[in-house]
């Protein structure tokens, strides 16, 4: 099967992949983004607090959805994950303040280790209007 309605996103705004995929995949009115983790577009490591790590994340998150069309207001389901699950209230308190009255649907998971020993990584699907 060949699918014809799907595209691979990318943007300068937002840290190249660090591995074999892509920033996101859109098929059809579906975004689906690739963990986005504290790097800079430049690819260089935020090393602060998960608070400054979550803030960063959220910049690739919105460079990756602007360059689709969208914007966090697209969001219908995040993922988001932890390596202290103790950091939820401060990753929270940042998740909040991005997406304000939006709630999207959320899992959010204490993992063992994540890309590069960062402190949370959020993946998200967003669905954009058709073209």
């Amino acid at each position: 099967m060949i699918m014809t309605n799907i595209s691979f996103i990318s943007t300068d705004n937002a840290p190249a992949a660090i591995g074999p995929y892509s920033q996101a995949t859109q098929v059809g009115p579906f975004l689906y983004t690739s963990g986005q983790i504290a790097l800079r577009p430049d690819g260089t490591l935020v090393e602060g607090d998960v608070v400054e790590q979550t803030h960063q994340v959220f910049a690739n998150l919105k460079a990756i959805l602007e360059q689709a069309g969208g914007t966090l207001s697209n969001v219908v389901k995040a993922t988001v994950f932890i390596k202290d699950m103790n950091d939820f209230g401060k990753i929270n308190e940042v998740y909040a303040s991005y997406f304000g009255d939006h709630r999207p649907a959320r899992s959010t998971v204490e993992v063992a280790r994540l890309p590069k020993d960062v402190q949370v990584e959020i993946e998200v699907i967003a669905y954009l209007e058709q073209k």
